[in-house]
């Protein structure tokens, strides 16, 4: 070590030992400003994590359509005419789009009576394809399974319940293997819904409907047309040309204009979840903002307290340097001062968020309507790395402006001061 840097360390020690209580209440300043940005970046980024796995709860890649009617004159043919798919349609279309990833039917049938033993509710029952568990994301729980092509082939009476609906009927009692009456007819429960948050629906929430195989509802309830068509897409940027080819294919077909966009109501997913992304992406911005602006306040008040160090020390900065004290000798341990107090305080306030965020850990998810929407709080690396390196510049300007300033000071003139 060389005799600079020796110097350097000593005048920084002295310091240090001299000025301890106020060390310590800026320590327990730059730690508190640490603990709050990291939690608000925590629950930002749970926040984000968690919304950006509800809105895609709904399925990705998707296009709803509901049969409407058209709204202009196509061919001679008066507006105000119903469009009205039906299932054998859907592999109408998929044999003239094979680029599409799915193309799926439903048929559903409202305030129908389920029944197990005495039990009865009045609830939603849909008839779809085999392709619509994936593709909507009704994963089955332990034990069961969702609807296979089997299932369609055949006509099985099976059903996949939604999580709410199968508590609501059979209770605690576990729903696999028994037989539900559905409008007086046997059907066997194949499987129950995974708990699933939906940020998106249409119709309610899946939670609450019941699914059978599409050519089973139409054996049931007597019925032809489809209630909604849904089309799946490979990639998000596929959709819109999707879509315009699709009316394409069955403006002919059903008699319309293809650029009729009354003739189909359609959601599209990919855009809406296009939306709520740039939506989470602005909130999570403006808690990082904020969080920010809270550090940065810390940082003024360190550095409010180095300048106040270099105020009471006036009389002897001028002495060192009136002795012969280089400027480096005076800048550097200022410097060195904010340094380690931002640092300390910053590693302090890092290890007392990490530890609350840790301790959500044990709060469960299921039942907890505050979490399960909200997400759980989240450190990730970048918030780390962000953290550091703002807490590394504050502590840098904070001893650099001060000791500059104390470094600047007149020799004589300090031999005035009081």
């Amino acid at each position: 070590m060389n005799r600079d840097a020796h110097v350097i360390l000593t005048l920084f020690a002295s310091s240090s030992r001299l000025q301890r209580k106020r060390a310590y209440l800026t320590i327990a300043s730059i730690a508190w400003g640490t603990v709050a940005i990291l939690l608000l970046l925590a629950f930002g980024e749970g926040l984000k994590r968690q919304m950006d796995k509800n809105r895609r709860s709904t399925g990705e890649n998707l296009a709803v359509m509901w049969p409407g009617e058209t709204s202009k004159v196509w061919r001679g043919l008066p507006p105000g005419r119903p469009v009205r798919p039906r299932i054998d349609d859907l592999e109408f279309i998929q044999s003239r789009m094979p680029e599409l990833k799915a193309v799926i039917g439903e048929v559903t049938s409202w305030r129908t009576a389920l029944t197990y033993g005495r039990k009865t509710v009045n609830g939603r029952v849909t008839g779809t394809n085999f392709e619509y568990g994936e593709a909507r994301k009704h994963y089955p729980m332990a034990g069961g399974r969702w609807l296979s092509p089997e299932d369609e082939q055949q006509r099985r009476r099976v059903i996949f319940l939604g999580d709410d609906m199968a508590k609501d009927i059979f209770g605690a009692e576990n729903p696999i293997g028994k037989t539900l009456l559905v409008n007086n007819s046997p059907y066997t429960v194949i499987g129950v819904m995974q708990h699933n948050t939906q940020m998106g629906m249409y119709g309610g929430p899946d939670a609450n409907q019941a699914n059978i195989p599409l050519s089973t509802a139409r054996a049931q309830f007597g019925r032809d047309r489809l209630s909604v068509l849904v089309i799946e897409t490979k990639r998000p940027d596929e959709m819109l040309p999707a879509l315009k080819h699709l009316n394409e294919v069955l403006g002919p077909k059903f008699g319309y204009d293809p650029t009729d966009d009354r003739a189909f109501g359609t959601w599209n997913m990919v855009k809406s979840q296009k939306t709520m992304g740039n939506i989470t992406l602005g909130i999570e911005l403006f808690l990082g903002i904020v969080g920010a602006l809270t550090l940065l306040i810390g940082g003024v008040g360190v550095a409010n307290i180095m300048y106040a160090v270099v105020k009471e020390r006036t009389r002897e900065i001028g002495v060192k340097m009136a002795l012969g004290a280089k400027r480096r000798w005076i800048i550097v341990p200022f410097v060195l001062e904010g340094l380690v107090y931002t640092f300390i305080g910053g590693f302090l306030g890092i290890s007392i968020a990490t530890v609350l965020v840790s301790l959500t850990a044990f709060i469960p998810l299921e039942g907890n309507k505050v979490l399960s929407f909200l997400g759980r709080p989240t450190l990730s690396p970048q918030i780390g790395i962000a953290t550091s390196t703002i807490l590394g510049i504050i502590g840098l300007l904070a001893g650099y402006f001060p000791a500059r300033r104390a470094a600047s000071v007149d020799p004589a003139a300090t031999l005035r001061y009081e």
